[in-house]
């Protein structure tokens, strides 16, 4: 009788022992890679110089999608139905989207930016109409500081689908000016005047060389383009400086900078 017992559980012991073995062997497999990709995702993240917070979220969250496949595998290999499970979790995650959706829209939008780096902490940017230098870049929001002391936050999303001009992305920047002088100009005594002052300016640089030129025959005058090349951080106090100093020069010379006339023929009858 205990012969016959043993002989009908032998092979169902066996059958649970071997699939219970099989079911460990797939638990160590799917940890093994779980930890070679997020070792794999690390290193690449690393190696585009993402920020760390960004490599720490991105890393925790394909670890719990990774989990949570594992172990949905696991159950299945018990024969447990995954299916309603599946589909209370999709239902769930639909409701939080659509409910959250503008700040998922601005997480997206957060990690982006931080991944992809547009601009960084510290450049001066113009971007959704407003510019400033950024002083935070979080996952939600960018904070500008604009130069009349107010402070512009502008959510992820948004910015992440606008135009970014970054001034201070490159470490020359060209200052576009330019002067009108009086028809009755001598030409070239304007311009040895104006690069005169350019050419002893020590925040000028050399090369690439500045560009004065003669741009347009306008109503009440000539125009005459100015563009000098400046360190970034140089721009601003070059452009107020050159324009005062140009105003001056042609006075001095006698050169006239005319204001918008009319001039009115009257005939008798």
């Amino acid at each position: 009788m205990e012969t016959e017992i043993l002989e009908r559980l032998l092979p169902k012991l066996l059958e649970g022992g071997m699939s219970l073995l099989w079911s460990l062997a797939f638990l160590f497999i799917g940890l093994k890679l779980i930890h070679f990709l997020r070792k794999l995702l690390r290193g690449a993240l690393e190696r585009s110089s993402v920020d760390t917070g960004v490599v720490q979220f991105l890393d925790a969250l394909v670890k719990i999608a990774a989990y949570a496949v594992l172990l949905l595998a696991l159950l299945a290999r018990f024969g447990i139905q995954t299916t309603s499970f599946i589909t209370l979790l999709g239902s769930a995650g639909v409701a939080i989207g659509l409910s959250l959706q503008g700040s998922l829209a601005n997480f997206a939008g957060g990690i982006l930016i931080l991944m992809l780096k547009p601009f960084v902490v510290g450049d001066y940017i113009s971007a959704c109409g407003c510019e400033g230098t950024v002083v935070e870049i979080s996952l939600f929001a960018t904070t500008l500081h604009s130069a009349d002391n107010r402070n512009v936050v502008i959510p992820n999303g948004i910015l992440s689908n606008s135009n970014i001009i970054d001034y201070s992305a490159n470490e020359t920047r060209r200052v576009d000016m330019s002067v009108d002088v009086a028809y009755n100009t001598d030409l070239k005594q304007a311009r040895r005047i104006i690069e005169g002052i350019l050419e002893t300016d020590e925040q000028v640089l050399k090369d690439p060389a500045f560009v004065v030129a003669v741009n347009e025959l306008g109503d009440s005058g000539i125009t005459i383009l100015i563009r000098p090349w400046v360190k970034n951080e140089d721009y601003w106090t070059v452009r107020w400086r050159v324009l005062e100093q140009v105003h001056d020069r042609l006075n001095e010379e006698g050169i006239e900078i005319p204001f918008p006339q009319m001039t009115i023929h009257m005939e008798n009858e």
